[in-house]
C-alpha cells in the first residue's frame, strides 16, 4: 500500500471526499466537481484503486429499517492463546453475517465484536449457538447499544 502523503494530491483528497459524500455521483459530474477530464478522473481513480486506498465502492443500509434493531457489541477474551485456536476463532467469527466487525485489541479483552440482531431473541440464539460454541473462547461480555451518537464510514482527508 502507498503512504497516502507520498505521492497524492488535493486533488485526490477531494476525489476522495466527494466519493465518501455519494459514491454514485456520475464519473462526467464527478470529473468536474474536481476540475479533471474523464479520462484524468479514470487514471486518478484506477491509480487510488491499485494503490489499496479505494477499497470497494459499496451502499450504507440502514439496519433498523430493514429489521436489525439491536447493535451489540461482544468483548471476547480467549482460553488458549495457540495458533490454531486463534486462527480457527478468527475463521469462524468471518463467518458469521451478525458480525459487522472484528477487532483484536489490547486490554482485559482479546476481541471486540460490533454486530447486528433482529431482538433480544436472536441475540440469545447468536450467543448461545453460535459463538459459545467456538472452542477457544473463554469469556463473553455483551453490551446493547441505547442508542448511535455518531456512525461514519467517512475518514478524514
Amino acid at each position: 500500500m502507498t503512504d497516502f502523503d507520498n505521492g497524492f494530491d488535493e486533488t485526490d483528497r477531494t476525489l476522495l471526499r466527494q466519493l465518501q459524500e455519494d459514491a454514485r455521483t456520475s464519473n462526467a459530474d464527478l470529473a468536474r466537481r474536481v476540475d479533471l477530464s474523464p479520462s484524468g478522473l479514470q487514471k486518478r481513480l484506477r491509480k487510488l484503486e491499485d494503490a489499496g486506498i479505494i477499497q470497494r465502492y459499496t451502499a450504507i443500509l440502514d439496519r433498523e429499517a430493514i429489521g436489525y434493531d439491536m447493535l451489540c457489541f461482544v468483548h471476547i477474551t480467549l482460553q488458549r492463546h495457540k495458533l490454531d485456536s486463534v486462527t480457527n476463532f478468527r475463521d469462524t467469527v468471518q463467518q458469521l453475517p451478525e458480525v459487522l466487525e472484528c477487532h483484536h485489541v489490547t486490554g482485559e479483552y482479546d476481541y471486540l465484536l460490533k454486530i447486528i440482531v433482529r431482538n433480544r431473541k436472536h441475540l440469545e440464539s447468536f450467543l448461545m449457538n453460535k459463538l459459545t460454541p467456538i472452542p477457544a473462547i473463554d469469556k463473553l461480555r455483551t453490551s446493547i447499544a441505547l442508542r448511535e451518537i455518531k456512525s461514519t464510514t467517512d475518514i478524514p482527508l
